[in-house]
């Protein structure tokens, strides 16, 4: 039994007083008792007969209650506070105080007047004690008022009497209990929720298991791309298993296929597989389009983050044209990323797996995770997600998928420079030489043509600044072969504008 409101305990309301008649009553007014040892010593005034019950209920519950707290944070109700409870990896109980030593709390204030009105004057409020009126001369007819009482209260009794039986007569239920429903209410869920995306979109993505052939390997997901059975994915979740070694892929309904290497792009980090004896049930994923993604939309990440299949996050788009260069730590060549910044949780394993926007629409790949420094879960040299993870804007990713799908080699965008990869603010600047000791403007290319040279520094391409190499890298990659864009350098301190069209490079060498 909860004690939460209880105070000292309030004596019952005294009963109304007898209402007035023509006639005086048969018997003399009625006493009130004295009180006993049990009664408070000032006597509480009776309740005058228009008093709608309000009062008593204001006193039985005048004792306040504690104002809520966060979980695993209040102390039991009216005891001390309690110790650390065993096993509990969150908080601590008993941060809450033990009741003050004035309680229970005193008695309410006086109550302003009832109804009539006043400001609280003698003979107006509640604190106003009742005056029983004096009784009138006996007459010859309280008699007859007496018995016509008796008689009313005894044809009173004799039908409520007979309507009993004749109710119970014709009960022929077995119970008058009623039993409430089982059901908290409908648990349908709109196509437009979370829970909605998720059930639509999940029976379409799959765990990736790849081995290479001495049996190295790790886990990421993917997502179904046509009805042919391609799946998109990571280049570096299938790269151990490019040069014979074996993929498999499972669907949430726990149906494992195997499943080979259609093409993989190393510099994109894209890659497409096919399952071998596809179902004919496939539904693919409807794509959107990242180019109109804002800021603040909704987004929804799936994958098997440390191998943890069919998990679902949620987040926004925190921010759009990351610039990621991203490896797998080994010490081969960096992916290039215009990226989709993302507050969803990404860990190891959700990489190749959709990122949703809220109407379940792919607007990106979840490729690559900022870790801080030191590692992370159980010592281990993997971190967990730390509210930053990066996406391939999908309208890339579908570019290079139907690519590697048709040829089994990805085509890259170029401006025919060879730029310096350090860190920096101030551009992308054209190195002296090329890399194996190559020009560092292609004879022929798109920037030759343009008349950039080295030692020039590229700052924007259209609209878009340019702080880096490897900012430079990623732009050029959301373009496709033949684009035309504008150039932004700086050349002896001065800025100059041209405009080129974009060349092409076939595979990853």
């Amino acid at each position: 039994m909860s004690t939460e409101n209880e105070g000292t305990a309030v004596p019952p309301a005294p009963s109304a007083p007898p209402v007035p008649v023509d006639a005086p009553a048969a018997s003399a007014p009625q006493e009130h008792p004295a009180p006993t040892g049990d009664a408070p010593t000032t006597p509480i005034p009776p309740v005058p007969s228009g008093n709608p019950g309000g009062q008593e209920q204001e006193l039985a519950h005048s004792g306040q209650t504690p104002a809520s707290t966060p979980a695993y944070a209040a102390a039991s109700a009216g005891g001390a506070p309690q110790g650390p409870h065993q096993g509990q990896p969150h908080g601590q109980y008993g941060q809450g105080s033990a009741p003050e030593g004035d309680w229970p709390p005193p008695a309410p204030p006086a109550v302003p007047s009832y109804a009539d009105g006043g400001s609280g004057g003698a003979g107006s409020g509640w604190g106003t004690a009742y005056q029983q009126p004096a009784p009138k001369p006996r007459s010859g007819r309280g008699g007859l008022v007496a018995a016509i009482l008796v008689a009313a209260l005894v044809a009173g009794g004799l039908g409520g009497g007979l309507g009993y039986t004749l109710a119970k007569d014709n009960d022929t239920s077995s119970s008058t209990t009623v039993s409430a429903s089982d059901s908290g209410g409908s648990v349908k869920r709109d196509p437009g929720t979370v829970a909605g995306v998720a059930a639509k979109a999940l029976p379409s993505t799959v765990t990736i298991e790849a081995e290479s052939s001495s049996g190295e390997g790790g886990t990421g997901t993917g997502f179904v791309f046509d009805t042919e059975g391609h799946i998109v994915t990571n280049n570096h979740v299938v790269a151990d298993a490019v040069d014979g070694g074996k993929v498999t892929a499972t669907f949430p309904s726990g149906k494992k296929f195997d499943a080979e290497v259609v093409g993989h792009a190393q510099g994109y980090d894209v890659a497409v597989i096919k399952l071998k004896n596809a179902p004919s049930d496939l539904k693919p994923l409807t794509l959107g389009n990242s180019d109109r993604v804002a800021v603040g939309d909704s987004t929804i990440a799936i994958g098997a983050p440390f191998g943890l299949s069919n998990t679902v996050t949620t987040g926004i788009i925190s921010a759009k044209d990351r610039p990621v260069a991203s490896s797998d730590g080994s010490g081969s060549n960096a992916s290039y990323m215009s990226a989709l910044q993302t507050d969803a949780s990404i860990n190891p394993g959700n990489s190749g797996g959709p990122l949703l926007d809220a109407q379940g629409n792919v607007i990106g790949i979840n490729s690559a995770i900022q870790s801080s420094s030191g590692g992370g879960l159980g010592g281990t040299s993997q971190s967990g997600s730390i509210g930053l993870g990066f996406a391939i804007p999908i309208n890339q990713a579908k570019y290079v998928a139907q690519q590697l799908i048709k040829t089994g080699k990805p085509v890259y965008a170029k401006i025919g420079a060879s730029v310096s990869l350090e860190d920096g603010t101030s551009g992308a600047q054209i190195t002296e030489q090329g890399a194996s000791g190559s020009d560092a403007v292609e004879a022929g290319g798109p920037a030759a043509k343009a008349g950039l040279k080295p030692g020039d520094v590229i700052t924007k391409i259209d609209d878009h600044v340019i702080d880096s190499g490897p900012t430079l890298i990623g732009e050029i990659w959301t373009h496709k072969p033949g684009d035309k864009v504008t150039i932004t350098y700086e050349r002896g301190g001065k800025n100059h504008t041209v405009e080129l069209t974009l060349g092409s490079r076939q595979g990853d060498s």
